[in-house]
């Protein structure tokens, strides 16, 4: 069987006010980490609807491998609204597909051949995929690389949550904004900004801690070191993606063997890159692809 990068956790879509787009940063990670010619893999479940078809559809049309069963529960959907001043207010809805993905044999095979795993805070807030998501980490070899990328939305989150996650992870990925509200969870916030982080390593074991800043650069803790890159001024089609962009192609870096502060390079140039293509699932240039395949 084929060693997977597999990203797990949530499928579903953004119903905008333009229409509907496919999200989910499970399969944004895996596309983005199979742009350097690594296998990946989506897990995740979908609906017995006409909605999961159509998300067999866009994963097949972007070369996407996923392996999600199907459950008796809707597609997953993320209302999107503008207010009058054009700001948008996301509804994840509840109850759905994504919030009980079966940990099934097909599922456990995979997690026993992991090379590698991206998982989030947002796909357990439901008792079923949070045993899933255990499960899964448990079963994956002892080299399998487990990277955490949080992702704090509405009250989708918990202090037991975040805990067990850091927990089970190699690698940390998290926002400045999210580190704020981690910092006041945890009580570090009479710490600065890099005290946190390098304490969250420190606290649980970490082997890295990716921060990242938006426009103010991004950092990666490790070893005692610290990583710093700018973000690349570019002309920004959209930022769709770029998170998971960033993700993909560090671990995909860090698998091929780059020292971490080239790995931490390639993932700021990629998602710059990624911000000025449109949609979240741009096709790499060579250019690009090289850094990571090339020795």
């Amino acid at each position: 069987m084929k060693r997977y990068i597999v990203g797990l956790g949530e499928a579903l879509w953004d119903m905008l006010p333009e229409g509907k787009k496919l999200g989910g940063a499970p399969a944004n990670f895996a596309y983005h980490a199979g742009q350097f010619g690594l296998d990946t893999l989506a897990v995740s479940a979908l609906g017995e609807d006409k909605l999961a078809e159509e998300t067999v559809e866009a994963l097949e049309k972007n070369g996407l491998n996923y392996l999600m069963p199907r459950v008796p529960y809707n597609t997953g959907t993320v209302l999107v609204t503008l207010t009058g001043d054009g700001i948008p207010t996301y509804e994840i809805k509840e109850n759905v597909a994504w919030d009980n993905i079966p940990f099934t044999p097909e599922i456990e095979d995979v997690a026993r051949n992991c090379r590698a795993v991206c998982f989030g805070s947002l796909a357990q807030r439901n008792i079923v995929s949070r045993q899933t998501i255990r499960k899964f980490l448990e079963a994956t070899p002892a080299d399998c690389l487990k990277i955490c990328d949080i992702n704090l939305r509405q009250q989708f989150y918990s202090k037991e949550i975040l805990e067990d996650s850091f927990r089970c992870c190699d690698i940390l990925k998290i926002n400045d904004e999210e580190l704020v509200v981690v910092s006041r969870m945890f009580g570090y916030q009479d710490l600065d900004e890099r005290a946190v982080c390098q304490q969250v390593v420190r606290d649980y074991g970490l082997r890295m801690l990716v921060l990242t800043c938006g426009t103010n650069g991004s950092y990666v803790f490790y070893d005692g070191k610290v990583s710093f890159q700018d973000t690349p001024k570019v002309e920004v089609a959209d930022t769709v993606g770029a998170g998971d962009s960033f993700t993909g192609s560090f671990c995909a870096a860090i698998l091929n063997g780059k020292p971490v502060e080239e790995a931490h390079s390639i993932a700021v140039e990629v998602s710059a890159y990624v911000c000025t293509q449109n949609g979240a699932m741009p096709k790499y240039p060579r250019q690009l692809t090289d850094k990571v395949t090339r020795s």
